[in-house]
């Protein structure tokens, strides 16, 4: 009998072993689950240093490197300067970031003698491995050819198909030249997105900033970028043209309404040098640092477009710009009829659905591409179609 207790006691210990073993690693499990955030897509967040020297560059690293993750070489006295530019991406990489470099026209290179830009990317890419993340080629194409300033890329057209040609045309060449390295090339721009991606780019930052709509730039950008199976993200930009530039609050927001909408890249834009870091003064720094802490603690609220169900569709070839109802067509025809009646339904679907609609252009392949996107097309003519 004294054995069978024993017995009986070592049983009921082993038991109670078990049960809190097995409660401590369920507990573990709740632990995990609850601070795992399921980020469902990749997201840099960054600066794009557009000012100031080698010594500024390497403070504004120092200060960022424990809340972003990317830092971008916006200026071209860098990348033609080869020197200077392998010391900054051998300071940012060994910094535990990622970056982009901003390139300029060729021709400015003749300088690095028989070593050219593609040599260096292709060079830099087996140096960095995945930190090196870009070519940034040709700021602003769109919004250089809206506005029509000096570097305006289509002067003349004879209707919407010339223009789009030519525009695509002009931009390819240089796009497909950083391309043959195997590189993703990007651009920042206020419009014309969807012909960014025609041209060749992998990847367009839609600019937030002055007063324009979030919903809409979001909706033309994350449009064009889905219809050509391509990245997007955001480039905040100024607030003001004067100082402070950049107001903390709506930046934060910014990168939130970004994040939340699937971006994939963040960027916020420093120019010109107003503060130690260009435009970020200790608050601009302070939200960076909660937008950080925002995005450990919660994945994005739309990662998988799950709530776009509708596309707004634009005539083909139509480059029409979206700041108001009146802007320009290509930079060469003026806004008339249509383009208001256009801009006043975009502005409805912002109304109704918020950010949670795309616009895309017309083209012939547009409801096969589509069928895996949207519930109905929204067409400018006023068609509806269920693909």
């Amino acid at each position: 009998m004294q054995t069978g207790k024993k017995w009986l006691n070592k049983k009921a210990i082993f038991l109670a072993i078990i049960v809190l073993i097995v409660v401590l690693f369920s507990s573990l499990l709740i632990v995990n689950f609850n601070t795992d955030v399921p980020n469902k897509r990749e997201f840099y967040v960054g600066v794009e240093a557009a000012y100031g020297d080698y010594d500024d560059l390497t403070s504004l690293v120092d200060e960022v490197k424990n809340y972003t993750n990317l830092v971008v070489l916006g200026l071209p006295e860098v990348s033609i300067n080869q020197t200077l530019l392998n010391m900054s991406c051998d300071y940012i990489y060994n910094s535990g970031l990622h970056f982009i470099v901003l390139f300029t026209n060729i021709s400015e290179y003749e300088s690095w003698q028989d070593y050219t830009p593609a040599q260096w990317v292709t060079n830099a890419m087996g140096k960095y491995g995945g930190k090196f993340l870009a070519v940034y080629r040709w700021d602003e194409p769109g919004g250089d050819q809206l506005d029509r300033s000096k570097y305006q890329e289509v002067k003349n057209a004879s209707d919407y198909v010339d223009a789009a040609a030519q525009y695509i045309n002009v931009l390819s060449e240089p796009i497909q030249y950083f391309k043959n390295t195997g590189q993703t090339v990007l651009t920042s721009d206020y419009g014309l997105y969807w012909f960014d991606y025609e041209a060749g780019y992998d990847l367009v930052l839609a600019e937030f900033g002055w007063n324009n709509s979030r919903e809409q730039q979001v909706a033309l950008c994350r449009g064009a970028a889905r219809a050509h199976d391509k990245d997007w993200g955001a480039m905040i930009t100024w607030t003001f043209n004067q100082e402070p530039y950049l107001e903390p609050e709506t930046m934060y927001d910014d990168l939130v309404f970004a994040y939340n909408n699937g971006a994939k890249y963040a960027v916020v834009f420093s120019y010109p040098q107003i503060a130690t870091h260009g435009t970020l003064d200790q608050e601009h720094l302070n939200r960076l640092k909660n937008f950080w802490t925002y995005i450990s603690r919660n994945g994005p609220t739309n990662a998988g477009y799950e709530k776009v169900k509708i596309a707004y569709v634009l005539p083909s070839n139509y480059g029409f710009g979206f700041r108001n109802p009146q802007d320009s067509i290509w930079g060469l025809w003026s806004g008339d009829n249509q383009t208001q009646k256009i801009y006043n339904e975009v502005n409805d679907l912002i109304e109704q659905y918020g950010a949670n609609f795309d616009i895309l252009c017309d083209y012939s392949k547009l409801i096969i591409d589509t069928h895996n996107h949207y519930d109905a097309l929204i067409y400018w003519n006023g068609t509806t179609i269920n693909p």
